[in-house]
């Protein structure tokens, strides 16, 4: 499923984890097809700083939430990614990488080439990790239930923040930064249990941001900033970012695997009818200042007010 407009964009605005119960078969994937932003960008990522992607606690066991994030895959896309409980085949990129690291080509689909080289430049144990990130749109961590914590992270593509820096950290210290986050603080320990038992949820996130790239890694940010001037060149230079965020659980494990898909469009484009530049008029004006100056949308909310304003009375 997309990201849900309605669903993410409310006034009064919040910091909060908004959960919502996925139904029994809904889709929590999404595939990364060849020449897709997600694909590229992604490759880039593993090639030039795995290091700032793949990362875990020491001693950490990642196998069992690997497994029934592959049979996942499986299960919802069986056209483009098998899984037969040791080995993973992206037949969307034409490889596969078996638990223990092994990487072999899929001649009958096609590999890239680039694909393969990136898989064997890694440590095995990191393989499979990077077969699903680089065949899903998606980025992975995996949640420990029953301590709070992310115990192991696959993210390529993170929206301002520094994965390596957060592994191993309980979730109340993951999003210690986030301005008025104290309601999802405050619901850590509980929202972890809740999401490694059987039920499936998900949530969605939204900014804007003058950056294009799905990876806003901190120290990879090539985007100059806010330019300023008036209403109709600041949204000009805007860029809509969405992330849906779902579970899936592995209940014998007391863990569930993080799912996060960003999305990032020109807001021009996203902001396509009167109703939608209402609601996020309405949503921006309830943003606290705290709100703004984390997201860096203080010194352009009015000209961003201005124009939403303006659009949604045409």
């Amino acid at each position: 499923m997309a990201f849900d407009f309605d669903a993410a964009v409310q006034a009064p605005f919040r910091m909060q984890p908004g959960l919502r119960r996925l139904d029994a078969g809904a889709a929590q994937l999404s595939i990364a097809g060849r020449g897709s932003r997600h694909l590229i960008e992604k490759l880039a990522v593993l090639g030039e700083a795995p290091h700032s992607a793949l990362v875990t606690a020491p001693g950490f066991d990642a196998a069992p939430a690997l497994q029934a994030l592959a049979a996942q895959a499986a299960l919802e896309h069986p056209a483009s990614f098998g899984w037969d409980g040791r080995k993973a085949l992206a037949m969307s990129l034409g490889w596969a990488v078996d638990v223990d690291g092994h990487v072999g080509a899929s001649p009958a689909h096609a590999p890239m080439a680039e694909v393969g080289d990136t898989l064997r430049r890694l440590p095995q144990r990191w393989r499979l990790a990077a077969l699903l990130s680089l065949a899903l749109a998606e980025d992975f961590a995996i949640i420990d239930g029953r301590t709070a914590q992310i115990p192991w992270l696959a993210v390529t593509l993170p929206s301002h923040w520094v994965p390596e820096s957060k592994v191993g950290q309980h979730f109340a210290e993951v999003h210690a930064p986030v301005a008025d986050g104290h309601r999802l603080r405050a619901a850590g320990d509980a929202l972890m249990r809740l999401v490694s038992a059987p039920a499936r949820w998900e949530r969605f996130v939204w900014t804007i941001t003058p950056n294009a790239r799905l990876d806003a890694h901190p120290a990879r940010q090539t985007a100059a900033g806010w330019q300023g001037g008036p209403a109709d060149a600041v949204a000009a230079q805007a860029h809509w970012r969405t992330e849906r965020q779902t579970f899936i659980p592995v209940p014998d494990a007391g863990q569930a695997v993080f799912t996060i898909r960003v999305d990032s469009q020109p807001l021009l484009e996203a902001i396509d009818t009167p109703h939608k530049a209402a609601r996020l008029r309405d949503a921006l004006a309830s943003m606290s200042p705290a709100v703004q100056r984390y997201r860096q949308l203080a010194e352009v909310q009015p000209a961003l007010q201005r124009w939403l304003a303006q659009r949604a009375v045409r």
